[in-house]
């Protein structure tokens, strides 16, 4: 097996990309804030279809948690 190249004297940006039209930084607020992805099986996909269905779901599953803490 061939060993990983460390030097960096060799670019492998080619010639032909072209970042003149780039803003540094565009995502990069959003990429702070971070994200959390969660992948459903497919079965709970089928019960929770869209995001919005999951959010429900979950807010609903906390307020009834809550409400039996308090109890």
């Amino acid at each position: 097996m061939k060993k990983a190249s460390t030097d960096n004297s060799e670019s492998e940006m080619l010639d032909e990309y072209d970042f003149s039209e780039g803003v540094r930084g565009k995502y990069a607020h959003r990429y702070a804030q971070g994200s959390n992805v969660v992948v459903l099986p497919p079965d709970l996909a089928q019960a929770f279809p869209t995001a919005e269905a999951v959010h429900d779901a979950l807010r609903g599953l906390v307020t009834l948690a809550q409400k039996s803490a308090t109890k």
